[in-house]
């Protein structure tokens, strides 16, 4: 099933089989995990907590009360980009570089409260 929303853009249910193929573990294994980290998630955001969501090998969003700001990982851009080419944008756009975060940093120190719920 899919839901319709304004715009018509359409909700797809998640596949948790594909999750399931891709990561060796079972499908209830993942759909439990999963819906475990969303009602998580959830509740920390009815509550006003800063959320930091690491994304492996990517980045981490981090959600601070109505903020929502995406930091990638150096290697993840060069990956998607080539090296070349990111030096290229940092360098005609020096504020890419504030999207940009080290693997190595504390979550905590990208909040403004250095208070943050951090999801692995």
């Amino acid at each position: 099933l899919s839901c319709g929303f304004p715009g018509n853009k359409e909700l797809e249910p998640f596949k948790y089989a594909k999750v399931a193929a891709a990561t060796s573990v079972s499908w209830r294994k993942v759909e439990s995990c999963i819906q475990g980290t969303m009602s998580l998630l959830s509740y920390c955001l009815g509550k006003g907590e800063n959320i930091g969501l690491i994304l492996k090998d990517i980045g981490v969003l981090l959600i601070e009360g109505r903020k929502v700001e995406m930091k990638f990982y150096y290697d993840f851009l060069v990956r998607l980009s080539g090296k070349e080419n990111l030096e290229k944008a940092v360098f005609k756009v020096p504020q890419l570089l504030d999207m940009m975060v080290s693997p190595a940093v504390p979550v905590a120190s990208l909040s403004f409260s250095g208070r943050v719920i951090i999801f692995p």
